[in-house]
C-alpha cells in the first residue's frame, strides 16, 4: 500500500523527531502564537477544567521586563531580537522605492507587548462592513458585547477631562470588567489643550462616545496602562496571570518555533493533527486531539499556511511543498493603515518629547518613575481625530466625493463597503494622531526606532494622518521553504491610486490644524522647520508629502480574510480554515475589512468571540 505523498512525509518527519522533554503527546487544542489573540484563547478554552491547550510563542515571555512594562521606554523595544521580528516590506514604489519597517512583537503578549498602548474602538460602520462583504453574523452588534467585554477602562480625572474637552464619555456605563486594564492617565498640557481647541473652532470636537461605535471629531482615546501600577497592561500580562498559568489544562511553551501544521489527508478532506516545532534546535511533533488554532498575526498565520502546504499551487510548487489545500487567496487581500508623518518645530516653551534626547533626562525621569510611578515614564499624551473626508477647505462636500469615485469599479464587495465608509460624512475616512516628538522617514529604516529617535536639534511636536480605509491591497507570501525566513511582505501601499486622493487631501487639512491663528498653531514656530519642509497647500505638493513621509501604524491585517471561498476567503464564520477540518486562525488575518482606529481593541474582541464559538462547537460535537 502506497502512503500519500503528504501522510508520507509526516510519518517520516514523526520517525526522525526527537521528543521534547516537558510536552505532552498530545493536547486538545494547539495555539500557535502567544500574542495578543493567542493569549486571550489560552485563558478562556483553559476555563473548562476538561480541555487541555498548549500555547506555544516563538519569543520569550517578557512579563516582568522592565523595557516591555515602562510605557516610556516603549522605543527600546524595536528592532532588538528578542522584542520585534522587525519585518521589512520589498521597495514601494510609489513612495519612491522606500522600505517600510514593520514592527511585530515577538514575546508572550505579541505585539500587545511592543505597541503604542492606544486603545481606540472601531466605527459600527467598519464592522458592519464586515457582514457586508459575505459574513451576516460578524456585524457591529454581534461583536459589540466583546468589545466591552476585554477590558477594563478607569474613568479620566476631572482635570483630564477639563483639558482634553472630555464632554462626551458616558461615565454611567459600565465599560467591561475585563482583564486588560486601560487609563486615561494625567500629564496632558498645553498641546492637548491646544489640539481640542484647534478641532473645537473647526466643529470637529467629538459629541459622543467612541466606544459606542459612533464618533467624528477630536476625542481624547484611553491607553492600556494599568492605573494602579502605571505599567504596561498587555495580553500577556492580564489574561496569563498567576492563576491562569497554575491552571493544571495549561501548558505555555516560550522560545518554541513551529514549523508547520501537520495533517492526515486519508479522508476526503485533510485533517490537522498537530504541529512539527523547534525549540533550540531541536524538532519534535505534539498533536493536537481537537484544533489547531493560527495566532500568528497578519504576517506569519499565511506563512505558516503556505509552509504547511495550504495556499497556492504556484506559490508552493515554487518551494517544494506539497500542496495540501489549494487557496490562492492565503496571504492575499492584505491591508494596513497608513501613516503620513509631519513634523513641526515648536515654539521655546512649547513642551515636547524631544527633550528625551538628553540621557540626563530620561535617567531623572526613570529615578522618579522607580520611586513612586510619578512623572511622564508612566503614561502617555497622545490625543487623536476622527474626521470624514477633509481638504484644505474642511469638510469635503458630497459632490465633491462623488466626483472622487466617478469612473471608478466598485463590483467588489469588499471596495463598495470601504466606499460607502469614505462616502459617509458621520464615518472617519481619517484618523489625525498628535504626537509629542519629531519623526525621521528613512529610505531603508534599520527598525521603528529609527523613525522615534530624535536627531534634529530643535524641538518638535508632529502630526500623524491615518487613511481607515484605504483601497489598496497587498499581500505576503513565503520566501522559501524555510521556516525561519522572513516572509515577502508587499502591502503595495497606494497601488490603488484612489488612496493618494484622499491621502493628499487629509494632508491638506493638516495646515488647517497648524494655522497661524488656532490654539495649536500658535504653539508652532511659524518660521520654524518642518520635516518635510513642503507645505501641502495644493494637491500636487500633498501628494508628495504622502511619497516622502508615508509609513505604516503597524495594523496589518486581512491575509487570512473572513469571505466566502469563492471571494477571496481563507476561512469562514467560525474561522475555520476552508478545505481543512480542525484547523483555524484567530487573529488579525482574518478581518475582511480594516477597522477604524488602532486595531488592539479589536484583536481582543475577536479573540473573546472565537473563544465562544471554538466552546460552542465542542460542546455542540463539531470537532
Amino acid at each position: 500500500m502506497k502512503l500519500p505523498i503528504v501522510l508520507l512525509s509526516q510519518v517520516i518527519a514523526m520517525a526522525s523527531a526527537v521528543p521534547l522533554a516537558g510536552l505532552e503527546q498530545s493536547y486538545d487544542y494547539v495555539i500557535v502564537g502567544g500574542g495578543t489573540a493567542g493569549c486571550v484563547l489560552a485563558n478562556r478554552l483553559t476555563e473548562d477544567a476538561d480541555v487541555r491547550v498548549l500555547l506555544l510563542e516563538a519569543g520569550g515571555d517578557k512579563t516582568t521586563d522592565p523595557v516591555v512594562l515602562t510605557p516610556g521606554l516603549v522605543a527600546g523595544v524595536y528592532g532588538k531580537d528578542e522584542y520585534d521580528w522587525n519585518f521589512e516590506s520589498v521597495p514601494q514604489s510609489t513612495l519612491h522605492n522606500r522600505i517600510i519597517n514593520q514592527a511585530r512583537g515577538k514575546m508572550l503578549g505579541g505585539s500587545s507587548g511592543i505597541n503604542f498602548m492606544m486603545l481606540v474602538y472601531p466605527s459600527k460602520a467598519s464592522i458592519d462592513a464586515w457582514a457586508a462583504v459575505g459574513n451576516p453574523n460578524w456585524d457591529y452588534e454581534a461583536l459589540k458585547p466583546y468589545i466591552k467585554k476585554f477590558a477594563t477602562v478607569d474613568v479620566p480625572s476631572a482635570n483630564t477631562k477639563d483639558i482634553c474637552h472630555i464632554t462626551y464619555n458616558n461615565d454611567t456605563v459600565a465599560y467591561g470588567n475585563g482583564p486588560v486594564h486601560a487609563s486615561f492617565g494625567e500629564g496632558y498640557g498645553i498641546t492637548n489643550e491646544g489640539w481640542y481647541k484647534t478641532f473645537e473652532s473647526l466643529d470637529l470636537l467629538s459629541k459622543t462616545d467612541q466606544r459606542d461605535g459612533e464618533a467624528l471629531g477630536a476625542f481624547q482615546n484611553g491607553n492600556s496602562i494599568d492605573p494602579a501600577t502605571k505599567t504596561r497592561a498587555f495580553s500577556a500580562v492580564a489574561y496569563l496571570t498567576a492563576e491562569v498559568r497554575a491552571r493544571e489544562n495549561l501548558k505555555i511553551l516560550t522560545n518554541a518555533h513551529v514549523n508547520k501544521v501537520l495533517f492526515d489527508t486519508t479522508g476526503s478532506e485533510p485533517v490537522a493533527t498537530g504541529v512539527e516545532i523547534n525549540v533550540n534546535g531541536t524538532v519534535s511533533q505534539v498533536s493536537a486531539n481537537l484544533e489547531v488554532i493560527l495566532s500568528a498575526g497578519a504576517l506569519q498565520s499565511p506563512q505558516i499556511l503556505e509552509l504547511s502546504g495550504v495556499g497556492s499551487t504556484e506559490i508552493l510548487s515554487q518551494h517544494s511543498i506539497p500542496v495540501v489545500v489549494e487557496n490562492p487567496a492565503v496571504g492575499e487581500g492584505m491591508q494596513d493603515h497608513p501613516i503620513v508623518c509631519q513634523s513641526f518645530e515648536v515654539n521655546e516653551g512649547t513642551p515636547s518629547g524631544d527633550i528625551l534626547r538628553d540621557p540626563a533626562v530620561v535617567e531623572a525621569l526613570m529615578a522618579m518613575y522607580t520611586a513612586d510611578r510619578s512623572g511622564p515614564m508612566g503614561q502617555l499624551t497622545i490625543s487623536c481625530a476622527y474626521t470624514p473626508l477633509v481638504n484644505k477647505t474642511g469638510v469635503v462636500s458630497n459632490e465633491c466625493v462623488q466626483d472622487l469615485f466617478a469612473g471608478r469599479d466598485f463590483s467588489n464587495p469588499a471596495r463598495a463597503a470601504v466606499r460607502d465608509i469614505v462616502a459617509n460624512p458621520n464615518e472617519a475616512t481619517f484618523q489625525y494622531i498628535l504626537f509629542p516628538t519629531q519623526v525621521h522617514i528613512a529610505d531603508h529604516p534599520e527598525s521603528m526606532a529609527t523613525h522615534l529617535i530624535p536627531r534634529e536639534p530643535e524641538n518638535f511636536l508632529s502630526i500623524l494622518t491615518v487613511l481607515n480605509s484605504p483601497f489598496s491591497r497587498g499581500s505576503v507570501h513565503i520566501a522559501s521553504s524555510d521556516p525561519k525566513a522572513a516572509p515577502v511582505w508587499d502591502p503595495k501601499y497606494n497601488d490603488d491610486d484612489l488612496d493618494l486622493e484622499l491621502f493628499a487631501r487629509g494632508v491638506q487639512f493638516v495646515e488647517n490644524l497648524v494655522a497661524p491663528d488656532t490654539a495649536l498653531g500658535k504653539l508652532v514656530n511659524q518660521s520654524g522647520r518642518r520635516l518635510p519642509q513642503l507645505k501641502g497647500d495644493d494637491l500636487e505638493t500633498a501628494k508628495e508629502i504622502v511619497r516622502q513621509r508615508m509609513i505604516s501604524v503597524f495594523h496589518v491585517s486581512g491575509s487570512c480574510a473572513m469571505r466566502p471561498r469563492e471571494e477571496g476567503g481563507v476561512v469562514n464564520e467560525r474561522l475555520q480554515v476552508y478545505g481543512a477540518k480542525n484547523l483555524r486562525v484567530v487573529d488579525a488575518s482574518i478581518f475582511p475589512v480594516e477597522p477604524s482606529g488602532n486595531i488592539q481593541s479589536v484583536v481582543y474582541s475577536v479573540a473573546e468571540r472565537a473563544a465562544d464559538l471554538i466552546k460552542e462547537d465542542r460542546a455542540a460535537g463539531k470537532v
